[in-house]
């Protein structure tokens, strides 16, 4: 079975990319693996710091392991958006198989210093216990929020996106295995649309940092933009408020027909359906899948 950076590399080499979809409860990893199996596609499961720390580090590394184990299927666990080098050594020691160590809002210098103490740690444990754990760090700004917004948060602009060069030097300094930088996206979903990415931007920054690219907060981003900027060197693509808004709404839906209902098992299943439709659509046209 093929480890998380040959299929990073593989989905760089061909143009497209992996989905990287968060969970916060049982129902969503059902619904997100059952598409990716649906489609025979690598995956992805992100937790954050709080849905990590809600999962559990080490109940979130069986729960994957287990079914990539049963199934001998290319199924990934990331540390997504973690924001100090314990809670990456938390992950890294649970059996995560990436990190995202998330220091934008420290001085560039104080970033690339606590980046690469996450990097050094990540590359010890790989050679200790023959392990191949990835590193991923955000440069740029691309805010915080995984909600929906009322306006397009202060600070995303032309100017807080991220250069060629900087990125160029980041990665030089840090040895970071993927970058995710800021190139008009913005985590959470914005009323009133999200702003338009630059694939232009992508192209320049892979150019320059020679190392796969990430795109964070894709929710709500238009289709045509995602596939320019995977074309242009994307090669995973972040997803959380969408399937969040998607498995929300069909529960309260859900327990809206039935309010009598008290057996989770047979009001959950319309979250779990929601979830792995929305995750099946994206994977789609990620992947060029008609």
């Amino acid at each position: 079975m093929k480890t998380l950076r040959e299929c990073v590399k593989e989905a760089d080499e061909e143009g497209v990319a992996i989905g990287h979809f968060n969970i916060s409860n049982l129902e969503a990893f059902h619904g997100i693996y059952n598409a990716a199996k649906n489609l025979n596609l690598p995956i992805v499961i992100g937790l954050s710091e709080g849905e990590a720390q809600f999962v559990g580090y080490a109940e979130g590394a069986a729960l994957v392991r287990a079914v990539r184990e049963r199934d001998n299927y290319p199924i990934f666990l990331n540390a997504d958006h973690h924001y100090s080098f314990e809670s990456v050594k938390i992950a890294i020691d649970a059996g995560f198989d990436a990190v995202v160590i998330d220091a934008v809002k420290l001085p560039l210098e104080e970033n690339i210093v606590l980046t690469k103490k996450c990097v050094d740690y990540a590359r010890e444990v790989s050679k200790r216990e023959g392990r191949d754990i990835l590193v991923e760090a955000e440069l740029g700004f691309i805010g915080s929020s995984s909600k929906i917004l009322e306006k397009m948060p202060d600070g995303v602009s032309e100017e807080t996106m991220t250069k060629p060069e900087e990125a160029k030097m980041f990665v030089e300094a840090t040895g970071i295995d993927m970058l995710a930088p800021s190139i008009g996206n913005v985590h959470g979903m914005v009323k009133s649309g999200n702003p338009r990415l630059h694939p232009e931007r992508v192209k320049a920054i892979r150019e320059a940092a020679g190392v796969p690219l990430v795109l964070h907060g894709g929710s709500g981003s238009m289709n045509e933009d995602f596939v320019e900027c995977i074309k242009s060197g994307v090669s995973t693509v972040h997803i959380n408020t969408e399937i969040r808004m998607a498995f929300t709404n069909a529960l309260r839906r859900s327990l809206s027909d039935s309010p009598e209902e008290i057996t989770p098992y047979k009001y959950l299943p319309a979250g779990l359906k929601a979830v792995q439709d929305v995750v099946e659509a994206r994977l789609k046209l990620f992947n060029g899948i008609k």
